[in-house]
């Protein structure tokens, strides 16, 4: 459900092309659907602006594929994450136009092409080894209906290949950076730009990064004041956060 499908609703019924009790059957599902194994948020579109999302990891495919299916049949952009290829072998069979980004590991259904973003979101990663978690953020922000340029592999130990993207990196509206080992590069983009950085520590690094303890700590001591944290690997939170931000006036 969104404000453009409940206005078409009433139009409908205003115009005599659907009774009440059709507009009522329409309208069961809201604000969430049972599965019996989920609870399917249909309104959380009408109250925040985007759709729910599928958080694939430690879910059955057949879940994942229940829960997809019943988004689908709604008309939206769906999104699931950490989904794997079992999960949208699942989901294929359901949905036939849904996609696999791989690298992403996402499993999405993209129908609304809008660009409801004002200015572009920049997604960097410090290294090629932390491209899945950019990658998650840039389907994400992708699916919310943004214009999403990202830089790769341009981090604080060849500092060079950073500043040869400064100007692209200026013009951005947001931008999300991706870091494992020390954390170093949202303190260094943030330190070039004016605008909102949201650093995503990734769980790349020898022993000593504990994970990514060690990037999620220096990202939170970021001597760049227009930087801001989420979780560990979260490139969906970032990626969700930065489009918030750039629907901004």
């Amino acid at each position: 459900m969104n404000p453009d499908s409940i206005r078409k609703l009433f139009e409908e019924v205003r115009r005599g092309d659907l009774t009440p009790d059709d507009a009522v059957a329409r309208l069961r599902h809201m604000p969430f659907e049972d599965l019996g194994f989920a609870k399917v948020d249909h309104h959380r579109h009408l109250r925040v602006g985007m759709p729910e999302v599928i958080l694939g990891e430690g879910k059955s495919p057949s879940q994942v594929a229940g829960i997809f299916a019943r988004l689908a049949k709604h008309g939206r952009n769906v999104l699931a994450t950490r989904a794997d290829a079992k999960q949208f072998a699942a989901v294929k069979k359901k949905v036939r136009a849904a996609e696999f980004r791989d690298l992403g590991r996402a499993i999405v259904l993209h129908r609304d092409a809008t660009k409801y973003g004002k200015g572009v979101i920049a997604v960097v990663s410090a290294g090629t080894s932390d491209i899945p978690v950019a990658e998650e953020a840039v389907v994400t922000a992708e699916m919310m209906g943004n214009e999403v340029q990202h830089f790769y592999d341009v981090g604080v130990a060849g500092i060079h290949r950073l500043l040869a993207n400064r100007e692209a990196l200026t013009k951005a509206r947001v931008v999300i950076v991706c870091a494992g080992m020390e954390g170093a590069l949202p303190s260094v983009v943030g330190g070039l730009v004016g605008v909102p950085v949201i650093a995503v520590p990734t769980s790349i690094g020898y022993g000593a990064s504990y994970k990514g303890l060690a990037a999620l700590l220096g990202m939170l001591n970021s001597c760049a004041s227009n930087v801001s944290v989420v979780n560990i690997d979260n490139g969906f939170g970032a990626g969700y956060v930065a489009s918030l931000i750039n629907r901004l006036p």
